[in-house]
């Protein structure tokens, strides 16, 4: 970590705080050269292993474009899509892992999904659930409805 004042890249931490309901670290810091103090943050880093193994960074982005593509043609604002994807991103925080699968993602995004528009989460589902007929929509909606009468 460079030093803002003179750009000496030895400092020592003074101090340690978790932030933002744990999603970042707070780090008050030393310059060992000009003893100028300083803080940074880093975010924590949430990894998401795909089906094929592979690891990249969450984006809450990519769950935004998933879900508009899944609502296209529905009456559904960007400041809804921008919630959702918080919301998924506060459940997969909260499942207290640094690395996460990404179905668990899909399986995050479908619950906040139905309750904004129930078109989009079938569009959704059909492609998470990989149906295959109009026989798995169909048993997919009698689930909706058996949920919806609390059963």
């Amino acid at each position: 970590m460079h030093c803002p004042f003179c750009q000496n890249k030895q400092s020592k931490v003074i101090d340690s705080r978790v932030i933002d309901g744990g999603t970042a670290i707070r780090r008050r810091r030393e310059c060992s050269a000009c003893n100028g103090r300083f803080t940074t943050i880093e975010k924590a880093q949430l990894l998401v292993i795909k089906r094929n193994g592979l690891t990249e960074p969450f984006s809450r982005e990519k769950v935004i474009t998933g879900v508009r593509r899944a609502c296209q043609g529905r009456n559904v604002s960007e400041d809804a899509l921008k919630r959702l994807a918080q919301e998924v991103e506060e459940v997969v925080r909260s499942h207290g892992s640094s690395q996460i699968h990404a179905n668990f993602i899909g399986r995050a995004i479908l619950d906040p999904l139905r309750e904004l528009d129930e078109v989009a989460y079938l569009r959704f589902a059909s492609v998470y659930k990989s149906f295959e007929s109009a026989a798995d929509f169909e048993a997919e909606i009698r689930q909706m409805r058996r949920r919806d009468r609390g059963l």
